[in-house]
C-alpha cells in the first residue's frame, strides 16, 4: 500500500528535482545541503540563505536574455540589474554583485548602501545606479550627491512631474533621466492606474514641455513596471504593447532615448509543480519589441531589467519545529511551530502568498492532512494549504522524535517586512540566520551571519533597558 509521504510526492509531481532530493536516511537534501544535518549544529526555528542560488539565477536570466537578442538578431544590448528591496543584506549584494550587474534603489538611505559599495570598489564608474520610487528632500539631496561627483552612473527614474524641477535645482553638472510609465492595473485590482509613475497620454507633452527645454538633461530611459510580474497573459501583452507605443513616439522626437526598462520580475518557484517557460517568455519580449521599432522605423532600445524576487528569493529558506499536535474537533488537527508566521513568513499572512513547504524528515512514514499555526495568540498565525492543493499534507511522526519543516524559495522581502532586528509581534524572536556557501572545490561551508534575537535586545528596543 503506497501511503508514505515519499509516495504521496511521486504520485503528485516529478521528484527528485534539480535542487531537492533524498538521502538513504529519507530526509531531505537543498541544493546539496543535508537539512538535518544543519538543524542538528544550528537547531530551529533556523533562517538560511544559500548564496550560489543567487549568481546562478542572474546567469540563467542573462543566457536567456542573450540567446533571444542573437535569434532575433536584436541590435540593442541587455543589462541585468538587481533592485534592492527585496534584499539589502551585505551579503546578497556581495554575491550579486559578482555577476557584473547594475542596481536599482528606491529610497534615501539605497544611496547610502551605493556610496559604501563604490568606496568598497564592488561597483565602479559604469555601473548604472537607477534609482526608482516617489522622491522627496533627502532621496532628492542624496541623487544630487552622486550625479554632482561625476562619479557614478546614475539614472534617477522620474516618478512624478516636481521631481524634474527638484533635481535641477540641486544639480551642477549635465546628467540623464528616465521616465517611468503608470500602468493600469489588472482589472480584478482594487485601482485602476498605478500610483507610480506617469500616465501613457500625458509622458511625450510632459518632455515637450518640461524636460526638452533644459539643455542639461537627457531622456535616456523610458520604464516599464507591471506589479503582476511577467506573465504570458493577455493584460501583460497588452500593457506592453502600449508602452513600445510610447517608446516609438518619445524617440521620434528624443535622440537621446535610447533604453527601455521592463521591470516587473520574472517568477520564483512556489511548488513542486512550478511550470514556467522563461525562455519562451524572453524571446516573445524581444522578438514584441523589435517588431513594433522595426514597424515605427526607430531603433530597437537597449534593455534593462529590474529583477528582485528572482535574484534573491530562490536563495532563502527558514526551518521550523513542530512543537505538538493539536486536535481541536473532528475535522482539525494542528501542528504548532516552534516559531511564528507574522515573525519570520510575513507575506504569508499579509498577502496570502504561498511558499514551497517540504518535510525534512519521515518521508518514508504515512501522511496526514494538518493544519499549521503559529506561536502567537493573533487568530492569524497560521498557514493552512500549499500552492498546488488546498491544503497541507505532512508524515505522522512520533512524540519522542520531532518533525521538521522547511518553506523553501522565501529570500526576498521577508527580512525586511518582518522586521529583522527590531520589535516582533507578541516578542517572538528573530531566528537565528545562517549563510551557506560552496568552496572552490564544491564542499558546503555555513557561517552564523546573525544569532538568533535576544530578550535583551527587545527589553533596549522597548526602553527598559
Amino acid at each position: 500500500m503506497k501511503n508514505k509521504y515519499i509516495d504521496f510526492i511521486e504520485q503528485s509531481f516529478d521528484f527528485p528535482q534539480e535542487e531537492f532530493h533524498l538521502t538513504e536516511n529519507n530526509s531531505l537534501i537543498w541544493h546539496g545541503v543535508n537539512i538535518e544535518d544543519v538543524i542538528a549544529e544550528h537547531g530551529t526555528p533556523l533562517k538560511l540563505r544559500y548564496l550560489p542560488k543567487i549568481s546562478e539565477n542572474i546567469q540563467l536570466a542573462k543566457k536567456w536574455f542573450n540567446q533571444a537578442l542573437e535569434d532575433h538578431s536584436y541590435a540593442g544590448e541587455y543589462h541585468y540589474s538587481y533592485c534592492t528591496k527585496s534584499s539589502h543584506f551585505s551579503h546578497v549584494l556581495d554575491e550579486a554583485l559578482k555577476n557584473d550587474i547594475h542596481i536599482e534603489t528606491s529610497s534615501a538611505f539605497d544611496i547610502e548602501i551605493v556610496k559604501k559599495l563604490k568606496s568598497e570598489g564592488k561597483i565602479n564608474d559604469k555601473t548604472f545606479v537607477l534609482c526608482n520610487g516617489f522622491k522627496r528632500d533627502k532621496y532628492i539631496d542624496n541623487i544630487a550627491e552622486l550625479i554632482n561627483s561625476g562619479k557614478y552612473n546614475c539614472i534617477p527614474i522620474i516618478d512624478n512631474y516636481e521631481e524634474i524641477h527638484l533635481l535641477h535645482q540641486k544639480t551642477n553638472r549635465k546628467f540623464d533621466i528616465g521616465i517611468r510609465i503608470a500602468s493600469e492595473e489588472e482589472p480584478k485590482f482594487e485601482f485602476y492606474t498605478s500610483r507610480l509613475g506617469i500616465g501613457y497620454k500625458n509622458i511625450v507633452p510632459f518632455y515637450k514641455r518640461e524636460i526638452e527645454i533644459i539643455p542639461s538633461i537627457n531622456l535616456r530611459m523610458l520604464h516599464f513596471f507591471i506589479n503582476t510580474g511577467i506573465k504570458d497573459n493577455a493584460y501583460y501583452w497588452n500593457e506592453l504593447q502600449k508602452c513600445l507605443n510610447v517608446y516609438v513616439e518619445l524617440k521620434k522626437i528624443c535622440p537621446t532615448l535610447d533604453s527601455l526598462n521592463i521591470g516587473g520580475g520574472f517568477p520564483t518557484k512556489d511548488s513542486l509543480g512550478f511550470e514556467y517557460d522563461y525562455q519562451y517568455m524572453v524571446s516573445e519580449i524581444i522578438l514584441l519589441i523589435k517588431t513594433v521599432c522595426d514597424e515605427g522605423k526607430v531603433p530597437a532600445p537597449n534593455i534593462f531589467t529590474e529583477f528582485g524576487s528572482f535574484t534573491v528569493g530562490e536563495s532563502g529558506a527558514i526551518l521550523y519545529e513542530i512543537l505538538y499536535q493539536k486536535q481541536q474537533n473532528d475535522r482539525e488537527k494542528w501542528n504548532m511551530i516552534n516559531s511564528s508566521f507574522i515573525t519570520t513568513l510575513p507575506d504569508s499572512w499579509a498577502i496570502s502568498k504561498r511558499f514551497m513547504m517540504l518535510p525534512i524528515n519521515y518521508w518514508d512514514k504515512p501522511y496526514e492532512r494538518v493544519l499549521l499555526g503559529g506561536l502567537t495568540c493573533d487568530s492569524d498565525d497560521y498557514y493552512n494549504n500549499d500552492q498546488h492543493v488546498n491544503a497541507i499534507y505532512l508524515p505522522l511522526f512520533p512524540r519522542n522524535k520531532p518533525l521538521y519543516i522547511g518553506f523553501f524559495n522565501t529570500g526576498a522581502y521577508q527580512d525586511t517586512l518582518g522586521g529583522f532586528g527590531g520589535l516582533q509581534h507578541c516578542l517572538i524572536p528573530q531566528p537565528k540566520y545562517v549563510l551557506i556557501n560552496k568552496t572552490e572545490s564544491g564542499e558546503i561551508k555555513t557561517e552564523v551571519f546573525a544569532e538568533q534575537q535576544s530578550s535583551e535586545n527587545f527589553m533596549q528596543l522597548l526602553g527598559y533597558e
